[in-house]
């Protein structure tokens, strides 16, 4: 038996070309979008090794998207499919106890200072609710609080009196 060398013989309607070009600019990821372009390719009559090299696919991932798509001819199982992800971590650290240990002085809890870092954050959410949670966790739940972590800037509660002297006379104010 010979090898298919149109796309008739692999088994692509003109249907299919208009159906992968519509579905081409509609694609919602790169990823997705390399896919359809790879099978479109195929479609349009460029070689496996021509459509692998354009979309920077493997030449075997070119193969196994024509073949997913020429079973039922069907744009979807090109797309990404739901999956489950991995599991949420510290689920009882919820955004209103990280507002409300933020309201807190911990100074007032014992540490020795007067501001929350992250890492001392993470640490305090750690021993109050007894599960794990990285400082870059945390980081990234704040920032979807719409919260910004800055480091301590320190504050000198009185001006330096002989400032004018050592930067210059334009620095009196």
């Amino acid at each position: 038996m010979r090898k298919p060398t149109t796309p008739a013989d692999l088994g692509f309607t003109a249907r299919d070309r208009r159906q992968l070009s519509q579905a081409l600019t509609d694609a919602p990821q790169a990823r997705v979008f390399r896919r359809l372009q790879a099978v479109l390719l195929m479609a349009q009559g460029y070689t496996a090794q021509a459509s692998a090299k354009i979309t920077s696919l493997s030449l075997r991932s070119v193969y196994h998207w024509v073949k997913r798509f020429l079973v039922d001819h069907q744009i979807d199982v090109l797309l990404d499919q739901s999956r489950s992800g991995r599991p949420a971590v510290a689920t009882k650290i919820t955004p209103a106890r990280i507002l409300a240990e933020l309201k807190r002085s911990p100074l007032r809890l014992g540490y020795r200072t007067n501001v929350w870092t992250v890492e001392l954050l993470a640490d305090h959410l750690h021993q109050q609710y007894g599960c794990e949670i990285s400082p870059h966790t945390l980081r990234r739940r704040m920032r979807a609080l719409g919260l910004r972590c800055k480091r301590p800037r320190y504050i000198y509660s009185e001006k330096e009196p002989h400032l004018p002297q050592k930067k210059g006379r334009l620095s009196a104010n």
